[in-house]
């Protein structure tokens, strides 16, 4: 498996009636998994994978309050929409940001 090289962070950016997410909450991935609502984790994981990674999805939806910045070197962001089928209609944005990697210290 390769280096995970970003954080990931998640925040609820849309959404409304929803009984287990407020708007503007934030959460790390993975530390803050078990905060999440099941539904929501489920629709999220596999695009949170592929950021950890350094990849990004193809959709950009341009001129939209949903338009993502993709900086493969530094901060990328995503949008995603929960599955719930209510009219709780959450959103998060997903933010990918480069880990600092620390040089390697050498053993005296």
């Amino acid at each position: 498996m390769g280096k995970i090289n970003f954080e990931i962070e998640i925040e609820i950016f849309k959404g409304k009636k929803c009984d287990y997410h407020q708007m503007g909450e934030k959460y790390k991935y993975p530390e803050d998994i078990g905060k999440l609502c099941p539904w929501l984790l489920d629709s999220i994981n596999s695009m949170v994978r592929v950021l950890q990674f350094g990849g990004s999805l193809p959709w950009e939806y341009k001129d939209t309050e949903y338009e993502k910045t993709i900086n493969p070197c530094g901060t990328t962001t995503e949008f995603i929409r929960c599955p719930d089928p209510t009219d709780a209609g959450v959103v998060v944005r997903l933010t990918r940001r480069k880990l600092e990697i620390p040089k390697e210290v050498g053993w005296s």
